[in-house]
């Protein structure tokens, strides 16, 4: 499986060169606990003591390793922005994890930011995206409806299908159906702040609308909730 994915990111990367992209959006993986492993592992607790050391293997031993050859490869071919999506079940799943394997890897890493994997986390995405700065390299403008009921209950770990909309702690949606007006302008308000002036790419995984639908409102949303003109100074009348 990971034979599959590698073959597939290398030529991701060598069709970017082609193209004369220079960025490409992926995952950070996710190891096991051992060599010997044959699923991932992702680590969510520091206790019992022994996810500590799972935790340690995987990013000392795979993950750093893996990823400065994967920015040596990309950068032989022109790819200067690897954007980790910030996904859980992955080792990089919010700001902290994102910045620390960018850390140690360099500024070829960086963020694929999208909200709806931080809502449901209880991450507030205007405090992340003022947190990661110009590590921000893509958007995903995708949002995450948060059943208040079911999370007072069972919280936000949910391993329940996507299809249980009805019982899960949280849904994806399109973005208005999630979160507000308000919410979405502070989150582009503070992409400004930033300095990120680049894609925001609709990602559709609303499984109560249709793909055309979602489309569609998500387009009509954002022209309410973008800036599309450049900053000014401050005027007076």
């Amino acid at each position: 499986m990971a034979a599959a994915f590698q073959n597939d990111f290398e030529n991701t990367v060598r069709l970017a060169e082609e193209l004369g992209l220079h960025r490409i959006v992926t995952f950070s993986g996710c190891p096991g606990d051992s060599p010997a492993s044959s699923w991932p592992n992702w680590v969510v607790c520091p206790w019992p003591e022994d996810y500590l050391k799972v935790l340690e293997y995987q990013w000392q031993e795979v993950l750093v390793p893996y990823w400065h050859k994967a920015a040596e490869f990309a950068g032989k071919h022109g790819v200067t922005k690897i954007a980790l999506e910030m996904h859980p079940g992955f080792c990089v799943y919010n700001p902290e994890s994102l910045l620390k394997l960018r850390s140690a890897v360099g500024d070829t890493i960086g963020a694929n930011f999208d909200p709806s994997h931080l809502f449901w986390q209880g991450i507030d995405p205007v405090a992340a995206i003022k947190k990661l700065g110009s590590a921000i390299y893509h958007f995903h403008a995708k949002d995450c409806r948060i059943d208040d009921q079911n999370t007072r209950v069972n919280g936000v770990l949910d391993t329940k299908h996507y299809s249980d909309e009805l019982n899960r702690s949280w849904i994806f949606r399109t973005v208005g159906y999630g979160h507000g007006y308000q919410i979405w302008k502070d989150i582009f308000s503070a992409l400004r702040l930033v300095g990120y002036d680049d894609v925001i790419s609709i990602e559709h995984e609303d499984s109560l609308m249709s793909g055309n639908e979602g489309l569609t409102k998500a387009i009509t949303f954002l022209k309410e909730v973008l800036l599309l003109e450049d900053k000014g100074g401050m005027w007076w009348a």
